[in-house]
């Protein structure tokens, strides 16, 4: 029987034998006593008898007699039975066990074990409380089976509980021959072994089948224990029955094309846009410089753009069209700042504010641009008739030679010559007349200029008349404006 500890509150239980059984052992000394009580006196006899009463009230009421054998407790693994505590006790391995972590570990005691961590570690709770309730103790081993029961069942089959004959699983239970290369079926009351798939049999274990001998891909075959693989060239990805191959339109899936992409069957094609040319890298672009390419694109100044090109004019000139310039009539379209007392000549990049009145003394003027010397005045015997201005722009670098201007006479004489010449602005002779017939002669360049210049040219036209001794002139003067520019 078990007898409660005063102390602790739990079960006390002696070493050997319980203390039930050594006081029934003490009782059976009795007839001991009892056959040797014909030899002792009646007084003998009554205080013996006093004595074995008192030991059998001082043995049920103080259990803990120093007489009794030592208790103890089957404790789990890391602990220790405590003698004093009467509990079980968990040992400190870090201090039982030399080395218990090596290296640079630090060993931590805990209930029922210990870790090693490392040392820079922290630990949070301290598993080693002392609060912390000592381990349950185990339970009672469990009685030694008896000996096996007959099977009443046929082979391949065992009772249950009810005493129903129900199958033996030899494959889950690894009661089977099978070899490892085969695969185990359980079956009612036996087992079958067979080739896995991918696999045929060749006498008693199981060969891997090569499926790619029998063409089932497309594009490539790769042969793996119990199947295979299809794989497909680049460009291509598997279909739907993993077997054939199907083109990628890598356009769609992101191909490195930096502009424009082109799928093509197994492939695909990075192409550029206008303005550009593809890398050496077959993805990438390069601008064109059109304007290093060519001198001839733009009239004037070609700028180059990323993909395309510009072309620019000059002040005083205006883009037409994508690549030519035209000079801009300020005199025409109002841009000019002449006053009201000033006339506006347009010439090539620009214009001129001349003097309404152009006349000088003994000239009168008699239109906008004629002034006429009168015949009256003894300072016009020796002087022009009349002096008409007119104004013209060339440009620059002209091919020569090269007609320019026409002179034309205003009035035909009856037998009147008439004789044209270049009276004064030329003294490079840079022009010269060349006469077409009695009333009309062309101004011709004779050389190349460059501009901007400008020439101030008085054409003459002496009229003859051998019968009547007369003889007049009248003179065209002829502003000519250089541009700074071929065109």
């Amino acid at each position: 029987m078990a007898v409660g500890d005063q102390k602790g509150g739990q079960p006390h239980f002696l070493r050997g034998e319980m203390v039930e059984e050594t006081v029934l052992q003490r009782e059976n000394e009795e007839p001991l006593l009892h056959t040797s009580e014909e030899r002792m006196p009646p007084l003998v006899f009554f205080l013996r008898g006093q004595l074995l009463l008192l030991l059998l009230l001082l043995g049920t009421a103080s259990p803990q007699d120093p007489e009794e054998p030592d208790s103890y407790m089957e404790c789990t693994d890391g602990y220790e039975w405590d003698t004093e505590s009467q509990h079980c006790k968990d040992v400190n391995e870090c201090e039982t066990i030399p080395d218990a972590c090596k290296g640079e570990m630090k060993c931590i005691n805990h209930y029922g074990g210990y870790l090693c961590l490392p040392r820079s570690a922290a630990v949070i709770n301290d598993v080693h409380s002392e609060g912390a309730p000592p381990p349950r103790p185990r339970p009672p081993r469990p009685p030694a089976p008896g000996p096996p029961r007959p099977n009443p069942c046929p082979q391949g089959y065992e009772p249950d509980d009810q005493d129903n004959c129900v199958d033996i699983d030899e494959c889950d239970l690894d009661l089977h021959d099978c070899r490892p290369s085969q695969e185990c079926h359980n079956l009612p009351g036996s087992f079958h072994c067979s080739c896995p798939d991918g696999y045929r049999k060749v006498g008693s274990e199981c060969v891997d089948i090569d499926e790619c001998r029998y063409r089932y891909c497309q594009h490539r075959c790769v042969n793996v224990p119990g199947s295979f693989t299809c794989q497909c060239e680049p460009g291509f990805q598997l279909g739907p029955n993993n077997r054939s191959c199907v083109d990628v339109n890598e356009c769609e899936m992101g191909a490195p094309c930096e502009q424009r992409c082109f799928n093509s069957y197994g492939t695909f094609l990075c192409r550029c846009n206008q303005g550009y040319e593809l890398h050496r890298d077959g993805f990438s672009c390069n601008d064109i410089d059109e304007c290093r390419h060519s001198t001839y694109l733009c009239q004037y100044h070609c700028s180059n753009e990323p993909g395309r090109f510009s072309c620019h004019c000059p002040q005083g000139y205006q883009l037409l069209g994508t690549r030519l310039c035209q000079d801009i009539d300020e005199c025409e379209s109002g841009a000019h700042q002449c006053s009201e007392g000033q006339s506006c000549v347009n010439f090539h990049g620009g214009y001129r504010c001349v003097e309404s009145n152009r006349c000088s003394e003994p000239y009168v003027q008699v239109s906008d641009n004629r002034c006429l010397c009168p015949a009256s005045d003894p300072r016009c015997r020796e002087q022009p008739s009349s002096i008409v201005h007119r104004y013209m722009s060339i440009a620059s670098e002209r091919s020569v030679p090269a007609d320019v201007f026409q002179i034309q006479a205003t009035s035909v004489y009856p037998g009147a010559y008439n004789a044209f010449q270049i009276r004064a602005g030329n003294p490079q002779g840079d022009f010269y007349i060349r006469q077409i017939n009695n009333i009309s002669a062309m101004l011709v360049l004779a050389r190349p200029v460059t501009g901007p210049r400008e020439y101030v040219l008085d054409l003459e036209m002496v009229t003859m008349n051998s019968l009547m001794s007369y003889r007049a002139s009248s003179v065209l003067r002829l502003t000519v404006f250089v541009g700074a520019y071929a065109f």
